[in-house]
């Protein structure tokens, strides 16, 4: 799986993953990325945010490009750069969505609604974050 572009001859990536998809990979497949950050210091000071980010793609990735199914996969990068940071690529093998169409879960009838955090989170606690491959991709940055 080549990592994805980082718009820089620095880009250093430190980790390729396939996870199965099935929730119970979530975790393990979590504390490798985690151990990117111990091993080289990237992100440092931020590992709850990259954690629960990375938990919430993957956990997204499984349900819903897998289908929780065990022979699928989700492919994870993660590189880093000196000076940008950490980058975290999530990539499932599913239908893609449109990101524009998911609602906040911070307004209205949508604050009682069982699903729809996910996403919003890592929006609150990533640096950077996009969705590519209609919506089969979402790239992650924190400093």
């Amino acid at each position: 799986m080549p990592c994805v572009e980082f718009d820089s001859d620095r880009l250093d990536p430190r980790l390729r993953l396939e996870v199965s998809g099935q929730v119970e990979a979530i975790s393990p497949a979590v504390d490798e990325v985690l151990g990117v950050i111990d091993r080289m210091g990237c992100a440092a000071g931020k590992e709850f945010e990259v954690e629960t980010s990375v938990r919430e793609a993957l956990a997204n990735a499984i349900r819903h490009g897998c289908r929780r199914d065990p022979e699928k996969k989700v492919q994870v990068c993660v590189a880093c750069d000196d000076t940008r940071g950490m980058l975290i690529v999530v990539r499932d093998p599913g239908p893609g969505f449109d990101v524009e169409s998911i609602p906040s879960p911070v307004e209205g009838e949508n604050l009682f609604s069982q699903g729809g955090r996910g996403i919003f989170l890592i929006n609150q606690l990533m640096d950077e974050v996009a969705f590519h491959e209609g919506g089969t991709e979402i790239r992650m940055r924190k400093r």
